[in-house]
């Protein structure tokens, strides 16, 4: 599957309108110089011979040379990694425990105000663009009001020590915010449906029949049967580990691999961008096979 996966990625990347040695992007670039950078890159093979010498690059973990810096690609990332995994873990934390709370609260308060007030809030978190949130919150809370710094990750003039980290807790809250509210939409309608279907089990009939709490139903019914898909969903988020959110990046101003991707693709920053995709696709495997794996000691049935 990874194989399939670079080929396609190698191949469509290299068919895609203007390149960045070959002038479009940059004008003042004589045909001589963009000869010899084509040469010193390796451009100047055929696309087979570069996919094959790719490959071979690819397992020594070398992912390259960056065009526009000439730095290394995992150099580069490397740079640009931490700010992302620590934004993306916060948020997937937050989005999940959020989106439990509230599928489960609703499923019991069914038909209720509750429920009507969390179905109708999923819905607009489901249907609200991410970059359109952004844009409203930093008019209102940065610009109209101040409360937040518009954008970058820290302040012009950073603190020392302790306020260093706090400064830059500041500056991302605002993305991070949006980030967890535009993912719980469909999370909470999604656990609030598996929720109901709990419900609707003779053991729950059975459990309420003897007197058990409300509580101890959550704790030793519903939680533990929305354990498996809630785990699958956790496999498949590991990719945005590392892309993290172009449009929110870019929006903000954060160096992270969002905004990475989105200056590299525009730059046709061909090492990069494959150093990415592979990482993310990897990621994506890797996710699978940890949520089958945790997903067999949860429920022993599925070896059947």
């Amino acid at each position: 599957m990874l194989f399939l996966i670079s080929v396609l990625s190698f191949g469509a990347i290299h068919m895609a309108p203007n390149s960045f040695m070959g002038g479009e992007l940059n004008p003042n670039m004589t045909p001589e110089a963009i000869a010899q950078l084509r040469s010193i890159y390796g451009l100047d093979k055929p696309l087979f011979q570069q996919y094959i010498d790719w490959v071979i690059n690819l397992f020594t973990l070398n992912f390259g040379i960056s065009f526009v810096s000439g730095s290394q690609v995992s150099e580069v990332v490397a740079d640009r990694l931490p700010v992302t995994l620590w934004m993306n873990i916060i948020a997937m934390v937050l989005t999940f425990g959020l989106s439990l709370w509230m599928g489960v609260k609703a499923a019991l308060m069914h038909g209720k105000k509750v429920d009507m007030f969390i179905s109708q809030f999923s819905l607009i978190s489901f249907a609200m663009p991410s970059y359109y949130l952004a844009l409203v919150v930093m008019m209102v809370l940065s610009v109209a009001l101040g409360w937040f710094p518009i954008a970058g990750m820290h302040s012009l003039e950073p603190p020392e020590g302790l306020g260093y980290y706090i400064d830059m807790a500041w500056h991302l809250t605002l993305p991070i915010a949006v980030m967890v509210f535009v993912g719980v939409g469909s999370l909470v309608l999604y656990i609030r449906s598996l929720t109901l279907e709990i419900l609707k089990s003779d053991y729950i009939y059975f459990a309420r029949s003897r007197g058990i709490s409300e509580n101890k139903i959550i704790r030793y019914y519903i939680l533990p049967n929305l354990l498996p898909p809630i785990v699958t969903m956790l496999g498949l988020s590991l990719p945005g580990l590392i892309g993290g959110s172009v449009i929110l990046e870019s929006i903000f101003g954060i160096e992270g691999m969002g905004q990475l991707f989105y200056l590299s693709a525009m730059s046709r920053d061909y090492p990069v961008i494959m150093g990415i995709l592979m990482m993310s696709a990897f990621l994506t495997l890797i996710g699978n096979q940890i949520a089958d794996a945790v997903l067999l000691k949860l429920n022993p049935f599925v070896r059947r």
